[in-house]
């Protein structure tokens, strides 16, 4: 394919230049004083969500909007705790719908309430002796909850007074105070717009992951969740210990300093695994702090084994956890999901050299005391190293091969906005790539996507079934190698192109073997993919139920029958047997913003080594006994309502 008709193809040759013409050609829209509109602070908001709080979502994802209106409010008590005040925090999530947050701190100053939930650029944290070390430095966090709450309160707790005021989609309806005799703090309760998040709903494993990511953070803060108690006594250690889906090698190193803690260990898994906080904040992008530690941390191992191991084989299999506070620390993205500061505060030391300062000093110190965990340490490096070394032709083959490689025109049709840009626009956290099965799958998504954040990447029939091979796999292989450079993950998640891997095939039986196999290959050798939450499966459709008025798309055989009965009598009901057979203007229903995603998740009591080996090991009869023994026959779907 030339290069015009793969632009062209991409989106990015637009109109010939006689079109062009004919655009400039056209009369001027009139432009008067009446085009110029003044938009209120929670207006704004509710207009530009985008730029307070990323996505919207129905909280079926764990970057939905929901869950960031509910971690705003959160950190605003953790900001309290951190500041000595208070060390309970109430959460309570009614019919997984209504949220409620009451901390027991020193409660919002009662004169400026008001405008501290409804005003932007307006709040304590601009005056760093009050809070020294937040992660809501911009005064914006309440004001978008508000602002994109049906209903919101708050009710701030001083002096034997409460001040309470309540807001409808930001404006405010009531505002009083009266005599209180309940302890001091701030009680929030919020109600998220169902026109904005439609059909939203809260899940519980998202947000206990992200009240329990607090209590690691601030150990001696417990919170009630529900009811249920979440505390944690070992801080970082415990965040490995319940994150972690395979054995240590050695126990947990765990070390404290002044505004820094790291805890760290090996396994027998490939690659790296990395959870970076800034204040509180999970940066799972990473950014300048987290890039410090895997820095220092191979710099030191190095040193103490005074060999010249690559840094590669000491982070193979490298589980770490660090969390420092920052004074002023700045983000990229409203989201606040990658740092970019050097700076620990304002004309100090460089984020870099104090981490380097610490993990020198007591990570050494700790190697020097502890021959043991050095002895496990050194055979895993070892091990590593010796695996590379036998496949380092293999490896340099395949570089050479993928670099070679034509990939726009061959395996991947790219995007214009990629994960690590650097430019900390929303387009780079919207950024995906679907992997696709056969040409038709991926015409039809191709000419269906948004060019700016949408790529896709075409496997060539089944992918290998990768269980129990070792990583040489992944260079002999085209379709792994391509796809690995595709996603430029061969060193770690750090240049990870794409926020979003989709892996979208046929609702079919074959559909799903090249899913379970795709998600074998990320298990084994890219782990920390699914963990931190990459991977997901694209639902696509299974019927089309229409009549002339309305068309309904099924993705279960309920809301086919439900559809059926909305539409009358006799609608029009297609089986989507392939993506291929989508119309590709229909196709933009589907991977647009309405987009069905199930995420890939991975946890300690998922039993991942187990499974693999039953369901892709060489036990092939045992599985036969099993699907003979657990078979269901479906009664047959060919109903009358197919009969037309």
């Amino acid at each position: 394919m030339n290069k015009e008709l793969e632009n062209n193809e991409n989106g990015l040759l637009g109109s010939s230049n006689s079109q062009f013409s004919n655009l400039n050609s056209q009369q001027p829209v009139d432009y008067t004083d009446d085009n110029i509109r003044h938009l209120d602070d929670m207006d704004h908001i509710r207009m530009r969500s985008g730029m307070y709080i990323g996505r919207l979502g129905d909280g079926s994802q764990a970057d939905d909007g929901i869950y960031v209106l509910l971690k705003e409010t959160v950190d605003n008590s953790i900001d309290e705790f951190k500041m000595g005040a208070g060390n309970r925090i109430e959460v309570t999530i009614e019919d997984n719908l209504r949220v409620s947050v009451r901390d027991y701190g020193r409660g919002i100053p009662q004169g400026k309430m008001v405008d501290a939930v409804s005003k932007l650029n307006t709040g304590g944290k601009y005056d760093s002796k009050a809070f020294k070390k937040s992660v809501g430095l911009n005064g914006v966090g309440l004001k978008a909850v508000n602002a994109l709450s049906t209903h919101f309160e708050v009710r701030s707790f001083r002096d034997g007074q409460v001040r309470i005021a309540q807001f409808e989609c930001g404006k405010l309806v009531s505002d009083k105070t009266e005599p209180s005799e309940e302890p001091t703090g701030t009680y929030i309760y919020f109600e998220p717009d169902s026109s904005l998040f439609t059909g939203y709903i809260y899940h519980t494993d998202f947000v206990e992951n992200l009240l329990k990511n607090y209590t690691y953070l601030n150990t001696g803060l417990s919170i009630l969740y529900n009811g249920q108690k979440i505390l944690s006594r070992h801080g970082l250690e415990d965040l490995l210990k319940d994150n972690m889906t395979m054995d240590g090698l050695y126990d947990i190193v765990h070390l404290k300093g002044t505004d820094i803690e790291l805890a760290f260990t090996h396994t027998n898994q490939y690659g790296e695994e990395y959870y970076s906080f800034v204040n509180g904040q999970h940066t799972t992008q990473g950014g300048t702090h987290q890039s410090a530690l895997k820095e220092h941390l191979a710099r030191t191992i190095k040193e103490f084994y005074n060999k010249n191991f690559e840094y590669s084989d000491i982070r193979n299999g490298l589980v770490a956890a660090i969390a420092i506070n920052v004074e002023e620390p700045q983000f990229e993205g409203q989201t606040k999901t990658k740092l970019g500061s050097t700076l620990m505060e304002p004309d100090g030391v460089t984020i870099n050299k104090y981490i380097a300062d610490f993990v020198k000093l007591e990570v050494d110190n700790y190697l020097h005391k502890h021959p043991l965990m050095t002895e496990a340490m050194l055979q895993k490096i070892q091990a590593s190293e010796k695996e590379r070394k036998a496949i380092a032709g293999v490896t340099k083959l395949a570089r050479e091969r993928a670099k070679k490689a034509n990939l726009h025109n061959s395996k991947l049709r790219d995007c214009r906005f990629h994960l690590n840009d650097g430019k900390g626009k929303p387009q780079e956290e919207q950024s995906c790539i679907f992997i696709t099965e056969g040409l038709s799958a991926s015409g039809s998504i191709t000419k269906s996507r948004d060019v700016n954040t949408q790529a896709v990447f075409s496997l060539r029939g089944k992918p290998l079934n990768s269980y129990g091979l070792t990583k040489k796999v992944v260079y002999e292989n085209e379709e792994f190698n391509l796809l690995q450079a595709a996603l430029n993950i061969e060193d770690g998640l750090d240049g990870l192109r794409y926020n979003k891997v989709i892996v979208a095939t046929d609702a079919d039986v074959d559909g799903m073997h090249i899913r379970l196999l795709m998600i074998t290959f990320f298990l084994q050798f890219f782990p920390d993919l699914i963990k931190k939450g990459h991977v997901y499966i694209l639902q696509t459709p299974l019927f089309r139920v229409r009549n002339k008025k309305k068309t309904t798309y099924c993705y279960t055989e309920d809301e086919r029958v439900k559809a059926i009965k909305k539409l009358g009598p006799k609608p029009e009901i297609t089986r989507f047997k392939g993506l291929g057979e989508i119309d590709p203007d229909e196709f933009k229903n589907f991977i647009g913003e309405d987009m069905r995603l199930e995420q890939v998740n991975l946890h300690k009591t998922d039993l991942v080594k187990e499974l693999l080996a039953f369901y892709m090991g060489k036990n092939t009869m045992e599985r036969q006994t099993f699907i003979i023994n657990n078979l269901v026959i479906e009664e047959d779907l060919v109903t009358e309502d197919f009969m037309l």
